[in-house]
């Protein structure tokens, strides 16, 4: 260990471009030093370097690898070996060592692992160079985030209500895959900045729509992204900290006093209205409903903070584990090869949670709730059992039971077995509909509202012609049925 305490790394931070943002103290090393290794020689300070000092770089790296987190890897493991020679190593990295550079981090955290002596000299990130360009204090909120990470996604991994700083988005490629992830919550034509060679001579703002960002010339390797904030209600987190106002001591009479148990009614009216935007194709109203159902959600996790159960962190964690190992098709590289692979695999999955969590030998309809209604029941059941076998070859055999279960009705004798029977018969037609695609609830529901519809319609003919219902024979509102099915 002796022996490796000799030898030493000295990481050194190169500024963010600009040679007259070098730090005395870096300059020092560097006047005093006969090589240095820096992990790109296209960062422009490096031309600055004093003369005799041989420099060594890792551009080639990225050239032979796409992947960068391989040529970060590598060039980690090069620092380290170089750092157990007597002499050690000088590695100089763009900006601050250990803003934005993930072979900084690295070749510090193994240094300290071996027991190499580590050197950091710190350098200007490429961060206060920005500000200053943009004008801009980055607190009270900004997040700093990757142009490759956002680049993987789908989603921005950040709330949309808070300032946000995309490093590295060094090429005109890199600004569609971020721009593609951005506009899932940003509007296309929300203004941006991009900022090039900050803290340079030929520094750069560009004010552009956000659809635009991939058509900028001037998009290179000292390429930022700064995204100004949409308006403070779009977050999740600004939402949770109104219902927690609202639940405070000197909040809302009503909304303190409600319970889990109170809630109960408003959480079922609130999806039910919700189901009817969704029936009614409306997406204006969907997206009110989606709201006030969202509410009852933010309610619950609140009371349950505030009584020690849990708290929306954990409501998260949960359901998002749950779904990526229910999903091993999609995050883990099992091949699986059609929708019902899917569905068998799922059960299995759900039975080893079960015996992992130590509840016991559960039926497979143990699951579906009790409290669904009894059409969505009915399909929930026939669903589940489907998923392991247990159904019909063919939709010829599920039309012949509904016909024999309206038979059976039809001979049943007494009105308990009629009830039996007309019961069996809703199952049999649930299961018809299940067979065809279609949500046997949202077509009862449909049914109902064009019945409504359709019955209103002969109740304004009623109206026009100055009568009552009771006062129209069943001839007269059958033709003004007829009408409406025609409307």
């Amino acid at each position: 260990m002796a022996g490796k305490m000799n030898a030493g790394i000295t990481l050194l931070g190169l500024g963010p471009g600009n040679p007259a943002a070098l730090t005395i103290e870096a300059w020092e090393v560097l006047n005093g030093c006969k090589e240095v290794y820096v992990r790109t020689r296209q960062h422009p300070t490096v031309d600055a370097f004093p003369k005799g000092v041989q420099i060594h770089s890792f551009d080639h790296l990225y050239d032979q690898v796409e992947d960068y987190k391989a040529v970060y890897h590598q060039i980690v493991e090069r620092i380290i070996e170089l750092g157990h020679r007597p002499g050690g190593v000088i590695y100089a990295v763009p900006g601050h060592p250990f803003v934005a550079e993930a072979t900084g981090i690295g070749v510090a955290r193994r240094s300290h692992a071996e027991g190499i002596r580590l050197r950091v000299v710190p350098g200007l990130s490429f961060l206060e160079p920005v500000y200053t360009a943009l004008n801009i204090d980055p607190f009270p909120h900004m997040t700093l985030v990757d142009a490759l990470e956002i680049a993987g996604l789908h989603v921005p991994p950040f709330p949309p209500n808070v300032h946000a700083l995309i490093a590295q988005l060094y090429s005109r490629q890199v600004a569609s895959e971020v721009k593609l992830t951005l506009m899932f919550h940003y509007p296309d034509e929300h203004p941006v900045y991009l900022v090039h060679a900050a803290g340079m001579v030929d520094e750069k703002v560009e004010q552009l729509p956000l659809y635009a960002i991939d058509r900028s010339a001037e998009i290179g390797l000292l390429s930022s992204l700064y995204l100004p904030p949409l308006d403070k209600e779009t977050s999740f987190e600004a939402f949770q900290e109104v219902i927690a106002r609202l639940r405070a001591p000197d909040g809302c009479p009503w909304d303190k006093e409600q319970t889990h148990k109170s809630l109960r009614p408003h959480l079922l009216e609130e999806a039910y209205e919700t189901l009817a935007a969704l029936d009614a194709e409306d997406a204006g109203a969907l997206k009110e409903e989606l709201g006030d159902l969202l509410l009852q959600i933010f309610l619950h996790a609140q009371i349950a903070g505030e009584e020690g159960e849990f708290a929306m962190a954990d409501i998260l964690a949960h359901i998002h584990k749950k779904i990526v190992l229910r999903h091993p098709h999609v995050f883990a590289g099992l091949q699986l090869e059609d929708v019902e692979g899917v569905l068998h695999n799922w059960e299995r999955l759900k039975a080893a949670e079960r015996a992992a969590n130590g509840e016991g030998e559960k039926g497979l309809l143990d699951g579906v709730s009790v409290t669904l209604p009894a059409l969505a029941q009915a399909e929930a059941f026939q669903k589940r059992a489907a998923r392991v076998g247990f159904d019909w070859p063919d939709v010829e055999g599920v039309m012949s039971k509904v016909l024999e279960e309206l038979e059976e009705f039809r001979a049943a004798t007494t009105t308990d077995i009629k009830a039996e029977e007309i019961g069996d018969l809703l199952f049999a037609v649930v299961n018809l509909s299940r067979w065809y695609g279609v949500d046997a609830e949202s077509a009862l529901r449909e049914a109902n509202a064009r019945f409504k519809q359709r019955f209103n319609h002969i109740e304004r003919g009623a109206r026009e012609q100055g009568r009552s219902l009771d006062q129209m024979s069943l001839q007269e509102m059958d033709a003004l049925w007829d009408e409406a099915k025609g409307v």
